[in-house]
């Protein structure tokens, strides 16, 4: 799950990360209220009017612009508000932007890179920082991957001063200011560590003429496993930033996610769902979706399925790819025919299943009297579909 920046600044302040002060509008009239309650807090009457939408990349597709004035205010929120942002993270259809954060200006005299995140291979967390703050932290690894420092936490021991002071002095903070970014890097690893984040960015952090750190934005992702402990994180989520059918998907347990290509993908396991796309392409088509029903799909859920992949106009054929164990084959070959009578399918299916009653699915599949395409393993029912698109 993801937040916006501002919901994250709200994050971070509760855990003592200094942000800057700025307010959440919905309309233009609200913006220009905004800066004005602002202006009454502010030693200079400087304010940036900043898009939030939950993608990267804002600044340079037009989504944060530098106000001088009220009327520059009321402009800046007029031409970005109700915008199609497009940056790299969007894609070309881009993202409305329904929401801005009208923020104060910042004396900024360097912009720097901190990030903490799950690292996998070492079963540690990493904590990442960089001199190269306001740029693609992609961009700076493949062009100066030296200039990325990171340290690796012990989860049961925590981020020592020793390992924050390390990066702080790495990056290039002055030795005036180490003890305050010092206490932000510890600050924002509590912060990740509390709301079971998978990843808490901030980018930039800057250091400010006085000395001061603070956070110039805010980055969140959410384990979803885990916002059931969260129900003040859950309150953040923004349907209108999500894939409608994914949030379909969701109301009825299913892991969804669309993709680009045009063969469907019902499986049951993330990993069997995953191996199923890859030797879909690997026999020259591309998946449309990644869909896993889980272990205890009904014949409701496996409905759902295919009307939520049939929704999408460039599916041209459906794999169904099942391994019983937990869940019986029969269970879902009478799903599969349910389903495929109530949707009037119109496009190539093809099936494969093996494991608990697999004799049981196939012969309910065979006397259904549905064109089903039957597939002994996953290479011949991949290159099946492939070919029944095609």
């Amino acid at each position: 799950m993801k937040i916006h920046e501002y919901q994250g600044k709200e994050i971070l302040r509760k855990f003592g990360v200094a942000t800057s002060r700025g307010i959440a509008c919905f309309s233009v009239d609200a913006a220009v209220k905004a800066a004005e309650t602002l202006a009454a807090q502010l030693p200079t009457k400087v304010w940036v009017v900043k898009a939030q939408i939950h993608a990267g990349g804002r600044g340079k597709g037009g989504g944060v612009k530098v106000a001088r004035s009220l009327a520059e205010v009321r402009l800046y929120a007029e031409q970005i508000l109700g915008m199609q942002l497009v940056t790299h993270q969007t894609g070309t259809r881009g993202q409305k932007v329904k929401r801005l954060l009208i923020e104060e200006g910042a004396d900024i005299q360097k912009e720097y890179y901190l990030a903490v995140l799950t690292d996998r291979a070492t079963q540690k967390v990493a904590v990442m920082a960089s001199s190269e703050g306001g740029m693609d932290i992609e961009e700076v690894a493949r062009r100066t991957p030296e200039k990325i420092l990171k340290e690796f936490v012990d989860p049961l021991v925590g981020i020592t001063d020793r390992q924050a002071a390390a990066l702080a002095h790495g990056i290039g903070v002055p030795e005036a200011s180490v003890t305050r970014a010092v206490e932000q890097i510890k600050q924002l690893y509590t912060c990740y560590m509390e709301t079971d984040a998978s990843l808490a960015e901030i980018n930039p952090l800057i250091l400010e003429a006085d000395g001061n750190i603070k956070a110039l934005d805010a980055k969140f992702n959410f384990d979803a496993n885990a916002l059931y402990r969260h129900p003040e994180i859950v309150a953040y989520r923004d349907l209108d930033e999500e894939d409608a059918d994914e949030i379909e998907a969701s109301k009825f347990d299913l892991a969804y996610i669309a993709l680009d290509g045009n063969i469907g993908c019902l499986v049951n396991g993330a990993g069997l769902a995953m191996a199923t796309m890859d030797t879909i392409k690997l026999f020259g088509a591309e998946p449309a979706n990644f869909l896993d029903v889980g272990g205890g799909a009904t014949t409701e859920k496996v409905t759902e399925a295919f009307k939520i992949m049939l929704r999408n106009p460039k599916v041209k054929g459906i794999l169904v790819n099942i391994f019983g164990g937990i869940m019986k084959c029969d269970t879902i070959a009478e799903g599969i025919v349910a389903a495929a009578r109530e949707v009037k399918l119109g496009v190539p299916l093809v099936v494969r299943m093996k494991g608990t009653n697999d004799d049981i699915g196939k012969q309910i599949l065979k006397d259904s009297g549905l064109p089903i395409i039957a597939a002994d393993n996953m290479a011949d029912a991949a290159q099946k579909i492939v070919a029944a698109v095609q």
